[in-house]
């Protein structure tokens, strides 16, 4: 292992062990999302039916009650975007439209 693939796998380790495990039971999880005519999610709908503005799911997030997603500062604001897992289809830009 080269002193690359050492660093990144220390980095790995750092949190505490629930931030290293993907924790899903009890939040929401997007299904569907809306898009303006600019193709920008205004809106996202979760597995239990709500359908939540932008702000408001951004919230939702912040507060830990969506699975699935990050928040993150970008552009002088804050973006929601789904967790990095490889998967190109759960991207919430490739969820359908409601």
């Amino acid at each position: 292992m080269d002193q690359f693939e050492e660093a990144y796998e220390s980095y790995k380790q750092q949190g505490t062990p629930l931030a290293n495990q993907s924790d899903s039971a009890g939040k929401e999880e997007i299904i569907a999302v809306r898009k303006n005519e600019e193709d920008n999610i205004i809106a996202i709908k979760t597995n239990s039916g709500r359908e939540l503005d932008y702000p408001t799911a951004l919230a939702e997030a912040k507060a830990g009650n969506l699975a699935n997603v990050d928040v993150f500062h970008k552009y002088g604001r804050d973006i929601l975007r789904s967790e990095p897992d490889g998967i190109k289809e759960n991207n919430l830009d490739q969820l359908p439209e409601f």
